[in-house]
């Protein structure tokens, strides 16, 4: 795939060199020959150079504050001030507190807007802003280098880790949340964009859920639990030659959403061209050409890679805008085949606000009673050739330990009641998960949430998607029966999952139980402390990829080439393997001929 050559890209002055600790404007300290230059010279030279340097400095200032906005501070959306209480240690080590000197008071923790003056902002010692160590951090060769450097920052609990939070207009992002009732044209959004994307709560459930912590969430509201997620990240900065990763506050997957049906392809394309217009004119783009830029487009790749420029095909050209090939695009489904987007689990109902919460409830789904061997709550496809889901419901059916719950349209459908189907997948030893409209499907993930342990068909449902977040090795945690096997050798699921020994069983839950804080969205009031959620494996993620590439950019080795056919491979190489050795999925290399 083509990609800018990094190290080519211009280094702005906006980025890099020492800021004078009184008024925080850009100190150039020169030496050596520079210096000798600057003292050959007259009187008149030399106010002569002052004057072309202060004024061409300044221009180049302001235009790192003002590029890009053109409608003043009034038109754009600001990650505004939270306060939170902040535990005075640490658990287990996993995470810095973040309290004020100790002093046990609420800390603010805030991205100072681009349009502040950075003169007035109060610096916190490894809060939401760099210490005063990482504030001095010389200027060197690559933009970036102020940010490397502030990783190996003792002083700065947040050194290597800050985000930068892009500025854009509200129409991209919390306007659509407004206007809720326009995001879908056949259902009643409003009340799932509600409780920062969670939807409506939910308690009880006749035994099956906690009574707090449980929401009846929309498996599309990915853009709003992440922005709100990233309001309150600990590690946000308002400099962004700080910053690890730059993150664009973009509803990728709500805009499209809203114009899917009844939307010719300008319209859907629209908002796409004048965000990517918007965020290129910026100069924190050019410091690496948008490589360490990402968002969320919460629905599944294939709403944002329209191939032809006619109104008859499918969703946006979002994903194969050029600039938008250098980002990282969030969704709940990632293409195989490409390099520029990777998925993060779908929501389930769970949103714990504490360790505990998620303690308690690893408790209850170990101890539970599961009398059926496996289960399968779904519809079948009598449309689709490729579907094994009708042989799936005919085993199903057949089977004396298996228990079905059988989706439809209506009210009666009992496949939209979460308290309905987590009441399934909690009695079930396994879970069956076959493909659903696409590669993926949510039900994965709730099953997976009430310890059932998965059974998948298609490497593209689990195995080659949430590789952040679920294990390399397949077998830890779930079963796999090839699609053919069911539909061409009428292999019995039964009997293969009756194969598989109790204490092969008992350590699969347990591993499905132990990645239940990886596949839930926490509150984004509190924090867990002790583990991480998908919110944070995710940003740990981009972070650490961002950070690879700065290094090898560093250290002259610039950007691996790699093979788009080869996207859903790269994660899963393991120390020494190369792309071209053997892998199992190869045989299914061209997954849509399946």
């Amino acid at each position: 795939m083509k990609r800018h050559n990094v190290a080519e890209v211009p280094v702005p002055v906006s980025y890099g060199g020492e800021r004078d600790e009184k008024t925080g404007s850009k100190v150039d300290k020169m030496g050596g020959g520079a210096a000798r230059r600057w003292r050959s010279g007259g009187c008149c030279s030399r106010l002569w150079l002052v004057l072309v340097v202060f004024a061409t400095v300044t221009m180049l200032l302001r235009h790192r504050y003002d590029s890009g906005l053109g409608h003043g501070a009034a038109a754009v959306v600001r990650i505004e001030p939270v306060h939170r209480k902040v535990k005075p240690a640490d658990r287990g080590g996993a995470r810095p507190s973040f309290s004020d000197s100790g002093s046990g008071k609420p800390v603010t923790v805030y991205h100072k807007s681009a349009t502040t003056d950075s003169s007035t902002g109060t610096e916190s010692d490894g809060g939401g802003e760099p210490s005063s160590a990482s504030s001095s951090l010389p200027a060197a060769a690559h933009p970036f280098s102020r940010a490397l450097a502030a990783a190996g920052d003792k002083g700065d609990r947040c050194g290597g880790r800050y985000v930068y939070v892009q500025e854009l207009p509200p129409r991209f992002n919390t306007d659509m949340v407004k206007n809720c009732v326009a995001l879908f044209p056949w259902k009643d959004m409003c009340k799932f964009t509600a409780n920062g994307g969670f939807g409506p709560p939910m308690s009880g459930g006749g035994g099956v859920f906690q009574e707090t912590g449980w929401y009846n969430s929309d498996k599309y509201t990915v853009d709003i639990i992440f922005h709100e997620r990233m309001r309150r990240y600990e590690c946000l900065t308002g400099d962004p030659s700080l910053a690890a990763a730059v993150y664009v506050p973009f509803f990728a997957g709500l805009e499209v959403w809203r114009h899917l049906w009844g939307f010719n392809a300008t319209a859907r394309d629209a908002m796409a061209l004048e965000v990517v217009d918007i965020i290129t004119s910026r100069p924190e783009w050019r410091a690496m050409g948008g490589r360490d830029h990402f968002f969320t487009a919460g629905l599944i790749t294939w709403d944002f890679r329209r191939l032809a420029d006619g109104d008859a095909g499918w969703g946006s050209k979002l994903f194969s805008l050029p600039a938008i090939k250098n980002m990282t695009a969030l969704v709940v489904e990632a293409s195989p085949w490409h390099l520029n987007d990777a998925a993060i689990p779908f929501p389930t109902a769970f949103h714990p606000a504490s360790d505990e919460a998620v303690f308690a409830w690893q408790d209850k789904v170990r101890r539970l009673e599961r009398p059926w061997l496996f289960s399968f709550a779904g519809a079948a496809r009598p449309g689709s050739a490729k579907s094994i889901r009708s042989e799936l419901i005919a085993q199903c059916r057949a089977s004396s330990v298996c228990s079905l719950m059988e989706c439809a349209d209506g009210p009666s459908n009992k496949c939209g009641s979460a308290a309905s189907y987590m009441r399934l997948f909690q009695s079930s030893t396994f879970c069956l998960q076959p493909q659903g409209d696409s590669y993926t499907r949510k039900s994965a993930f709730d099953a997976m949430l009430a310890g059932c342990i998965p059974v998948f068909f298609h490497p593209g449902t689990a195995y080659v998607q949430y590789t952040w977040h679920l294990p390399k090795n397949h077998a830890d945690y779930s079963v796999y029966i090839s699609e053919d096997d069911v539909r061409r050798r009428n292999a019995s699921i039964e009997e293969r999952l009756r194969r598989i020994s109790p204490a092969a069983v008992e350590r699969m839950r347990e591993t499905v139980i132990s990645l239940i804080p990886a596949v839930v969205y926490a509150q984004p009031s509190s924090r867990l402390d002790t583990m991480k959620d998908a919110f944070d494996v995710a940003v740990d993620a981009i972070v650490d990829k961002v950070t690879r590439l700065r290094h090898d950019i560093v250290d002259g080795r610039g950007e691996e080439e790699k093979l788009e056919m080869y996207s859903w491979k790269y994660p899963l190489l393991r120390e020494g393997q190369k792309v071209e050795d053997p892998h199992e999925w190869d045989s299914l290399a061209r997954w849509e001929d399946t």
